[in-house]
């Protein structure tokens, strides 16, 4: 199946965070939150202006991305679970990691 988000949606594939600190103490699942980067899998066209224009999409597939704990809509999309955002919630792309 293939997956085409609408106007300024973005769909995310979370990255897991590491569960051991730089100093070697290991983070219980309980105690970890939700990711708050992932790698971009899908993206709109972009958004319309009131004229009518078409704003294009500042990120791209493949995109490492920063964004809010608690943002966007968690779907099940052939038994992943992949997260839609509005390109608005996204705080950053990550370059260089």
């Amino acid at each position: 199946m293939k997956f085409n988000p609408l106007h300024n949606r973005v769909v995310v594939r979370r990255v897991e965070a590491d569960t051991q600190t730089a100093g070697g103490i290991i983070i219980p699942d309980a105690v970890a939150e939700n990711p708050d980067q992932g790698i971009v899998v899908a993206i709109g066209a972009g958004r319309r202006t009131e004229a009518g224009a078409l704003v294009p999409m500042t990120v791209k597939v493949n995109d490492l991305v920063l964004f809010p704990r608690h943002a966007g809509t968690v779907v099940k999309v052939e038994g992943e679970e992949v997260l839609v955002l509005d390109e608005e919630e996204i705080f950053a792309i990550i370059e260089g990691k």
